[in-house]
């Protein structure tokens, strides 16, 4: 790149070619940039003749930054870890379109995630680093971009709720950070994410550079930048928080917070992870307004729901739902206690962790580090008098064994297992050990479930249904003809991204008397699902092309979310 712009200045007559050549003589000992020595050697008379040069050559405009003064508003919406990491200053703003000033105007990258952060078009103008590097240390300062970031989050005042008292050296820690913007960046950040609905909140640090991200939906989403000297202050800020061990930084540790905001109470379960770059925390955010638990409201088909309320009302047996993490599985069982949860009947739970709390149901919190796994809560459960049991995850063949066992001796079972769908759980059951007639007799129901994303009423539109689209979804031309599909084109009310909430996609598959002999039988996974489609079960993929076919999801969700 440097002899590159070196001949051009030979060509172009602005230095000779024994300049050129000393120059680089120089370079290659590591005396700076082309540049730079070029100046020094007398050659030039700054290096803001040679930005001006590229500028021409690029057909853009070249910028002396010493002959002007900046506008602070201006400069700080460009974040400052951007502007220090890549070396951009943003100079001026004429209605959306923003001017920035670079000495590498070829990088596109910067350029795009500019446009992306400022929401503005960008119009690049070539500056020599040096002068770019010293505007950036004069405009920015860490701690008034702190308070820039700080007023960008919600107001929210968030209260902390201390759960246990705190030891001398946690006080005198908390004591030090107390006053410091610090402390209200991460209440803010915490009340934002409460606030817009989030359910997890990622710190996360690199090289150069602090993440914060926030889980939307079921999908990440960037939030603004942290300047990175405070990552170390700020993850003590939550650990003391957590009631954690802050001089730990090399081994994962687990907490809870528990917070008020708005007049509600909202607990945070909160992992620690060392990474090589220093410690990521995530604060999974336990809301209970934000959980549905009413069943006729998670997105269940007329069909669907009439068998799954039939079954959770059965005196005993036991009922599976399936799925991989994240699709909602604890929440459909909760709905079900719920619905179940009177004065006269005995609910006790075995869960890892336990999300959220229930009046009225005795939910007990799994420690396999002391013993009390998932076996040994069920075994306790029996001898205490349960009309309905909920095993939060059934991992192993002990477990299985003893959940069947509890269905057959009239107690009405819930649970959960990661299968793909709902014929696969039997095979996964027998390959724990337990004999087949057992899961025939014990099994009422199993249920495969997935979440898509539904797209923003406010900014759908129908697009066209191509030749592509019916291939991702595997239908004919036939099958597609009347198919009307919508995608989000986003919106304020989405935040641009198109969807807004989500709702579960349902497999349902009761066991009928033709099912259970086909289990005894050992009837293969394919041949059971088949049983049970004809038995009027929809499978994922239908149960989605239906959701697609009524404008609630998209193409891109249905496909992602489930395999025809």
């Amino acid at each position: 790149m440097a002899i590159e712009l070196g001949k051009m200045l030979v060509k172009a007559g602005k230095i000779t070619e024994e300049q050129l050549q000393q120059a680089l003589e120089m370079q290659k000992k590591g005396e700076g940039k082309l540049g730079e020595i070029l100046v020094k050697l007398g050659a030039v008379p700054d290096e803001n003749v040679i930005s001006e040069f590229i500028g021409k050559q690029l057909n853009i405009g070249a910028l002396r930054l010493t002959d002007i003064e900046l506008n602070p508003e201006i400069v700080k919406l460009i974040p400052p870890d951007i502007a220090k990491k890549f070396n951009v200053i943003a100079v001026s703003k004429i209605s959306k379109t923003l001017i920035v000033a670079i000495s590498d105007p070829n990088n596109i990258y910067v350029l795009d995630a500019i446009k992306f952060i400022t929401g503005c078009n960008i119009q690049p103008v070539i500056a020599p680093e040096n002068t770019i590097h010293k505007a950036i240390e004069s405009y920015y300062k860490d701690s008034s971009a702190l308070n820039e970031i700080i007023k960008g989050i919600s107001d929210g005042e968030l209260e902390l709720i201390e759960e246990t008292e705190e030891d001398i050296s946690e006080q005198d820690l908390q004591s030090q950070v107390q006053d410091k913007p610090l402390v209200k960046l991460v209440d803010g950040i915490i009340a934002e994410a409460i606030n817009k609905g989030a359910s997890d909140i990622h710190f996360e640090c690199y090289e150069k550079r602090v993440r914060v991200r926030y889980r939307y939906d079921g999908s990440l989403q960037e939030s603004a930048p942290i300047p990175y000297k405070y990552r170390a202050a700020i993850i003590s800020r939550m650990k003391i928080m957590a009631d954690l061990d802050i001089s730990e930084r090399r081994l994962p540790q687990d907490g809870r917070i528990k917070v008020k905001l708005g007049g509600r109470t909202v607990d945070l379960r909160v992992s620690v992870l060392p990474t090589i770059f220093g410690e990521k925390v995530v604060m999974r955010i336990l809301d209970p307004k934000s959980l549905m638990v009413d069943m006729t409201k998670l997105g269940f088909p007329e069909l669907a729901l009439k068998n799954f309320d039939r079954a959770i009302h059965l005196p005993y047996g036991m009922i599976l739902v399936t799925g991989p993490t994240g699709s909602g599985k604890t929440t459909t069982l909760y709905s079900a206690l719920k619905t179940l949860n009177t004065p006269d009947v005995n609910v006790l739970t075995a869960e890892d962790p336990v999300e959220f709390n229930f009046d009225g149901i005795n939910q007990v919190l799994v420690r396999s580090d002391i013993g009390l796994t998932f076996a040994a809560a069920l075994r306790s459960f029996l001898r205490q008098d349960p009309d309905i049991v909920m095993v939060g995850e059934i991992r192993d063949g002990e477990t299985a064994d003893i959940a069947i066992k509890a269905a057959l001796t009239g107690h009405l079972v819930f649970s959960t297992l990661h299968t793909n769908d709902a014929a696969s759980t039997i095979n996964r059951l027998v390959d724990m050990g337990v004999p087949s007639y057992l899961v025939a007799a014990s099994t009422k129901l199993i249920m495969a479930q997935r979440m898509v994303r539904k797209i923003c009423n406010y900014c759908k539109q129908e697009i066209e249904v191509t030749s592509q689209i019916l291939e991702m979804l595997q239908l004919t031309k036939e099958e597609g003809a009347d198919l009307k599909i919508y995608e989000g084109k986003g919106c304020g009310n989405c935040s641009n991204i198109g969807y807004s909430g989500r709702t579960g996609l349902f497999e349902v598959m009761p066991i009928s008397p033709a099912i259970e002999r086909m289990i005894v039988g050992g009837g293969s996974t394919a041949e059971i699902k088949q049983q049970g489609i004809e038995e009027g079960m929809h499978t994922l993929r239908s149960a989605g092309l239906e959701k697609l076919k009524l404008g609630i999801t998209s193409v891109e969700e249905v496909v992602a979310e489930t395999a025809a």
